[in-house]
Formats: structure tokens, C-alpha cells, sequence
């Protein structure tokens, strides 16, 4: 059985950032390689959301937020979710090597 996923609005427009850079530096094929291994990323985790490394930060926001690389060649990036009952909250989506505490809290660019 899988869990319902949510995808919140800072994990979209981290994955339109990314597709877009994708696209400028790449191509659309490597860009549209990079939202297939997310999906498949997701739906490997609605599975078996267990998988994700827990993570362990200071800020009591980020309590219980798991990490799991990105699928393909995408490892680099790390989905960051929540397991919230019966559903599977995808939070955000980005490099691992970024500044991931300060990262992870940044408000909705609209």
C-alpha cells in the first residue's frame, strides 16, 4: 500500500528552479530525466517511506524531517519530507550540499 503524497508549495518551486536550470545549463532532456527521477524517487518513498535518512537539525520546525537522494543521475539532490499519518509530505527538494538548515526554513518566494 502507498501513502497519499503532498507536495508542499517551496518543494514545486524548488522543482521548478531546478527544472529551469536543468534546462539552461543542459537541455530539456536532462531537465525532463531530472522530474522522472524525482517521481520515481516519490513513489519509491509513498512505498516504503522508511527509506529516508531521518535528519536532525535545531530548529523544531524541521523536527521529523527525513532526506532521500534524488533517482538517476540526480543524486545530488535530496527530497526532504515528513511522514504525516497516511500521507507523505514532500517539503522540499534541493542540492545536498547547500547551507540545508538556513535552506530548509526560507519562506515561499513569490
Amino acid at each position: 500500500m502507498s501513502l497519499r503524497v503532498s507536495i508542499s508549495g517551496r518543494a514545486e518551486a524548488d522543482l521548478t528552479h531546478q527544472y529551469r536550470w536543468y534546462v539552461a545549463k543542459a537541455g530539456v532532456e536532462v531537465a525532463d530525466r531530472f522530474l522522472t527521477g524525482f517521481d520515481a524517487t516519490v513513489g519509491k518513498l509513498a512505498r516504503q517511506p522508511g527509506l529516508g535518512q531521518a535528519r536532525k537539525f535545531r530548529a523544531r520546525e524541521l523536527a521529523g524531517i527525513r532526506s532521500f537522494p534524488v533517482g538517476g543521475r540526480f543524486g545530488v539532490h535530496l527530497v526532504f519530507y515528513r511522514i504525516c499519518g497516511e500521507a507523505l509530505s514532500i517539503e522540499r527538494v534541493m542540492h545536498g550540499g547547500r547551507d540545508l538548515p538556513r535552506r530548509l526554513l526560507e519562506p515561499l518566494e513569490v
